[in-house]
Order: structure tokens, then sequence, then C-alpha cells
């Protein structure tokens, strides 16, 4: 297994810590970490969550929202305690998801793992996701795939090895922007205790060209054609093999 190198920045000091990965390329991942933070200044796709249905579904940014485990779901004010409690919104970043609200508790719909899943798969690859994580705590993990196919995993403890606090108020909230070198289609959020709760997604599509295997591929020669090229090799071996010797010796007188 390789290590993934990544980069958090925070307000003042730059560390490095190891995350896990099962991909065999090395990847490195930036992570920008800042108390009250915005999404990167690239982004384009802002997603609220505010329309998404109880049960989840298809969000107007094309992400598909689905649910799974205890407690896994959508989420509002007033908070339940020992279950989820709102996100902290701490500056205007709100607004660029269409949230007027003054700083404090997020006013609107969000989501929370409970001790579950949301699964959210998106409908095009890209390399940026940000997220207003809400609490930060060691059993929350975000995760990035391809398809079924793991990049790798984001914990709770890597962002608290710099802002070291778990709670939930304004210095527990924390927008994460994430990107890495590699392709994701599906981002999965997970915690294995209550909870893990988040808002406010933004993606930045076509950051750099599409992946390799989505571009176009060479023509492979259909099998009648391949029976035929190995035909023509056949017989050039056959011919080789019989053709006579050539007499290099010559006489004279």
């Amino acid at each position: 297994m390789l290590d993934r190198a990544i980069r958090i920045y925070s307000m003042a000091s730059i560390f490095a810590v190891g995350v896990a990965t099962t991909s065999s390329a090395g990847m490195a991942a930036l992570i920008t970490v800042t108390a009250g933070g915005v999404p990167d200044g690239g982004a384009a796709l802002y997603e609220n969550f505010d329309n998404l249905a109880a049960s989840g579904g298809v969000t107007g940014n094309g992400i598909t929202v689905s649910f799974s485990g205890k407690g896994a779901g959508v989420a509002s004010l007033p908070d339940l305690g020992g279950y989820y409690a709102a996100p902290i919104i701490m500056d205007s970043s709100a607004t660029l998801f269409g949230n007027y609200q003054a700083e404090g508790p997020n006013e609107t719909q969000y989501l929370t793992t409970g001790m579950g899943q949301v699964i959210m798969e998106l409908e095009e690859y890209h390399q940026y996701f940000g997220l207003l994580w809400g609490s930060v705590d060691f059993h929350n993990s975000l995760s990035f795939y391809d398809d079924h196919t793991l990049l790798f995993s984001l914990t709770g403890l890597d962002i608290q090895s710099i802002v070291n606090d778990g709670s939930q108020d304004g210095a527990g909230s924390y927008y994460v922007n994430v990107i890495i070198d590699d392709y994701f289609n599906k981002v999965i959020a997970s915690s294995s205790r209550y909870a893990f709760e988040f808002d406010n997604v933004a993606l930045q599509p076509d950051l750099l060209a599409p992946p390799a295997e989505m571009a176009e591929i060479a023509e492979i020669p259909e099998p009648a054609t391949l029976v035929l090229l190995g035909l023509g090799v056949l017989a050039l071996i056959v011919t080789c093999r019989t053709r006579p010797e050539v007499n290099t010796k010559f006489g004279f007188g």
C-alpha cells in the first residue's frame, strides 16, 4: 500500500500527513482547511441540498444522493441532541449556495451520516470537492471513488491534526477543499458513530482533461480480421521452412 502525500494548510502552519490508499499509482492530494473557510475560487457548481427529498434523489447539479445505515439522511434545525447538530456558518461563503443567513448554525437543510453513509454519485468525473464539514470527529471518513474503486479516504483525524477540535461550534465547523490529481465520480461520507453532518458541496468541473480511459480508444480489429492475419503469418512460416537450400559452392574446371 502506498502512502499518498497530503498537504494540509491551516491559517499559519503547513503540515503533512499520510492517507491510506488502494491506488497502485502515486497520487498527491492537496487539502485546504480553514476555520470558516470558503470553497476554492475555481468552483462553479454549488449544491445546498435544500430541495433534496428525505429519501434522497438527484439534485439540481446532477448529484445522486442515497443513504445507507442507521440515522443517515437529511436534517435541519432544531438539532437533535446526541444525534446531529447543524454545521456553523461563519462567513459570507453561504451566499454562494443561495443562503443569506447571518453567521451561526446552518438554518437550511443539510445531510447527516448518522451511523451510516451518505453516498454522492457525481454526474461526471471531478478532481475538486469542497464541503462544509460540521463536526470534525475521528470516526468520520470522506472517501473518493472511481466507480467502485477506492482512491483514498480522508478521516476526521487528518483534519484534527491541525484544528484539534471536534466540537460543533464555530471552531468545529470547517470548509474543506480537496484537490487530487486523480479522477473520481463518487464520494461517500461515513461515520461509525453519531454523527457526520455536512452541507454546501462545491464542485469544479473540467479542471483538467478527461481521464485517459474516457478518451477515444483506437479501433480493435474484428475477429475475422484477426483470423486472416493469423493465417497469413502461418503461411509465411511454412514457406520459410520448406524453401529449398541454395547451393553457394561453385566449381570451376
